[in-house]
């Protein structure tokens, strides 16, 4: 029974939980058992809250707690995973960092008071690299955490535990953030789905990064329609956060529902040569965006230009480092990994005529793209720059011949369209020769969350790759090169 429970999508658990078929007691034993089978072979959730869990669970079966029950986005009593850079209350949330091993909050962030309110139940937390800087999931408190389908690979970054968790059946939907790709990166090398919202889509709640529309927060899940039922589930506008906005009169999961869609698709594996992309991931997604075309959708081979991309968001983010990390680079340095440090000297260091530049490259980028969807609908690319790594490193070194010169220089496909604001979705599209999952990124207009689900779902539906999860955790070797 538990097996059976696991191996439900999100969106059956809670049809179930609905009609009282299942209790979320149920389904909560039912993950507990799941994780204590495959936790010490990838440790994606470290932190487990599983009597706070029960306790919810019974004040949802005694009729409180249940007033949204009739809103877009109800999960139940659905178990979900939340990542160990947001606070829940009452349960250890460390931010990956050493500063905070004993960090027990007492109130929840915003985000989690709402999806709580539409019924979900916080079972865990999900590991993340520290304050969620990096591309590959390990910090000082946890530990690594490592990819199911070959377990001498990393599962990306910052949201690594989430994807993970998914991808090996230990919950049916997690929570995330997304600043370079922390959503996108890991469901494209774990083979799930994630969704980098619009800003203001999902409020951020107590970020000191406000008026920034640079790092959001979203959902990830196995597939399609679930990732939009948990949007359901987070959207709308929040009165701690300056940058949110009502949630659409129809729900996200009624949009992925409508019947396929002509839609006119872009696809660029590289953007022209200008971001390096490993050669086989290329040939793989070129391959993979044309069977839009088995939808009735015209694919065609376009971009719009980046400019300097990847200087504007080094400086940008930089400046976010800044608000984020000045004071505890002060206090608490030698507890810092040399990642922070750098990023945030960098900043430091930034002269406002730089700062100046780098907001006018920006809003020139918006622009190019605003002019770009005009003529197309999405643009698609490649999910990743490569397929997973050794999990001992801490970033690609090399990418297609070329060096990379810092850690977060392999994550451009992701970054630029962070900078855009336009919502990303990224969705499995098969495997390389050494059965590494690759993924495509679907991008929409800002505030598009609706068109990219619409078209990942058309997608996923061509590929049927989300019926290969949950999967048991497979050992294995580092490829060469």
């Amino acid at each position: 029974m538990a097996t059976e429970l696991t191996r439900l999508t999100a969106r059956a658990a809670v049809a179930l939980l609905k009609r009282r078929e299942i209790s979320p007691l149920d389904l909560i034993e039912a993950a507990a058992a799941r994780i204590a089978a495959v936790e010490p072979q990838v440790n994606a959730l470290p932190t487990l809250c599983l009597d706070r869990a029960r306790a919810h669970a019974r004040r949802l079966m005694s009729g409180h707690g249940r007033e949204a029950e009739n809103e877009p986005g109800w999960l139940a009593g659905l178990p979900v995973a939340i990542k160990d850079l947001t606070d829940v209350a009452g349960v250890r949330t460390t931010y990956g960092s050493p500063i905070f091993k004993n960090h027990v909050p007492a109130r929840s962030h915003p985000l989690v008071e709402r999806i709580e309110r539409k019924g979900a139940i916080v079972i865990a937390k999900s590991n993340t690299p520290e304050f969620g800087a990096g591309g590959n999931t390990f910090n000082a408190v946890f530990g690594r955490t490592l990819n199911p389908w070959n377990t001498a690979l990393t599962c990306g970054g910052s949201t690594g535990g989430g994807a993970v968790a998914l991808a090996t059946g230990e919950v049916w939907l997690a929570q995330g953030s997304d600043h370079g790709g922390s959503l996108r990166g890991p469901a494209t090398l774990c083979s799930v789905v994630g969704l980098r919202p619009s800003p203001g889509r999902v409020t951020r709640g107590t970020s000191n990064n406000l008026f920034s529309p640079l790092s959001v927060q979203g959902p990830m899940a196995r597939n399609v329609p679930d990732l939009a039922l948990a949007l359901d589930a987070m959207a709308g506008f929040c009165p701690l956060d300056p940058l949110t906005f009502d949630a659409p009169a129809m729900s996200f999961s009624d949009a992925v529902a409508r019947p396929p869609a002509r839609l006119r698709i872009a696809f660029t594996a590289n953007f022209g040569g200008a971001l390096p992309i490993d050669r086989e991931t290329r040939d793989i997604c070129s391959r993979q965006a044309r069977r839009f075309e088995e939808a009735g959708c015209h694919v065609d081979e376009a971009f719009p230009d980046l400019g300097p991309v990847d200087e504007v968001f080094l400086a940008l983010r930089s400046q976010h480092f800044v608000v984020d990390r000045e004071l505890q680079l002060g206090t608490h340095r030698d507890q810092l990994k040399a990642d922070i440090i750098w990023n945030t000297e960098r900043g430091l260091q930034q002269t406002p005529s730089r700062l100046a530049w780098a907001d006018r490259e920006r809003a020139a980028l918006f622009r190019r793209f605003a002019a770009f969807f005009e003529t197309y609908d999405l643009l698609v690319t490649p999910g990743a720059a490569t397929p997973a790594w050794d999990v001992n490193l801490r970033a690609r070194e090399v990418i297609d011949g070329v060096k990379l010169t810092n850690y977060i220089a392999g994550s451009g496909l992701t970054s630029a369209i962070t900078l855009t604001s336009c919502p990303a979705v990224s969705v499995p599209c098969g495997f390389d020769s050494y059965a590494r999952p690759v993924g495509l990124q679907i991008v929409a207009p800002p505030r598009g969350e609706a068109s990219a689900l619409h078209a990942a779902a058309m997608f996923e539906h061509i590929s049927g790759l989300d019926r290969l999860l949950p999967i048991d955790p497979r050992p294995g070797t580092v490829p060469p090169g």
